[in-house]
């Protein structure tokens, strides 16, 4: 990879854009752009200047990096594109690396620092992606009291807790609206429309619910 390469990699992930996106413009693999940035200090920490010359040095010392197995080049096309779905789904493209990590792993179980390490970004970012996604029910935590660590699961149960949270926020929220409508009065048209769409969220709430508990030993 050029320099110029990796001054238009710098200059797309400063614009925001996914690595597919960046990887297009440079007509190359979006894994070859994955493993670029991820090498070199992640999305937030990438400078190109610093990245070529660690390349240099590995150049120069004639160890160049074993091309990825076919099964890791899969491996890293399903990471990238399930990352940026992800962040095209609403959420912070840290948190969803940190979602797609886990998995993607082995067993659905890391530490913190493990997760560090894989994603080669700042223990702090970890912590604010973990705080998120364990709010969500979309990971739990786990304390390993023995070596007095947390480790972050995601299991079979993951869409499941996610989903009765989600719908519970919202059923919350259906019903501030109904009871707003009400205060405000029904022969009035913003109290109708209140009262109108709290109903809506309570239905849509109520049916996410009983179809959550329905499904939730669903075979694969």
């Amino acid at each position: 990879m050029t320099r110029q390469d990796r001054q238009r990699i710098a200059a797309g992930l400063a614009e925001g854009r996914s690595y597919a996106e960046i990887a297009r413009r440079l007509d190359r693999p979006t894994s070859t752009v994955s493993r670029e940035v991820g090498r070199n200090g992640g999305p937030s920490d990438y400078r190109p200047e610093r990245a070529h010359q660690a390349a240099a040095r590995r150049a120069r010392r004639r160890t160049p990096a074993r091309s990825p197995e076919p099964h890791d080049r899969t491996v890293l096309e399903v990471e990238a594109g399930a990352v940026e779905l992800a962040v095209g789904m609403g959420l912070p493209k840290m948190v969803a690396r940190v979602l797609i990590g886990l998995w993607l792993s082995e067993d659905g179980r890391l530490t913190a620092a493990e997760l560090s390490r894989g994603l080669n970004v700042s223990p702090a970012s970890i912590s604010m992606a973990v705080g998120y996604l364990t709010q969500q029910g979309l990971i739990r935590r786990e304390r390993d009291p023995q070596r007095r660590r947390d480790i972050y699961v995601v299991d079979d149960d993951a869409w499941y807790h996610s989903t009765v949270i989600s719908a519970q926020q919202t059923l919350a929220a259906a019903e501030i609206t109904k009871a707003a409508g009400q205060t405000l009065g029904l022969d009035t048209p913003v109290g109708r429309r209140l009262a109108r769409g709290g109903a809506f969220l309570e239905r849509i709430s109520l049916d996410a619910l009983a179809s959550a508990e329905r499904w939730r030993d669903l075979p694969p």
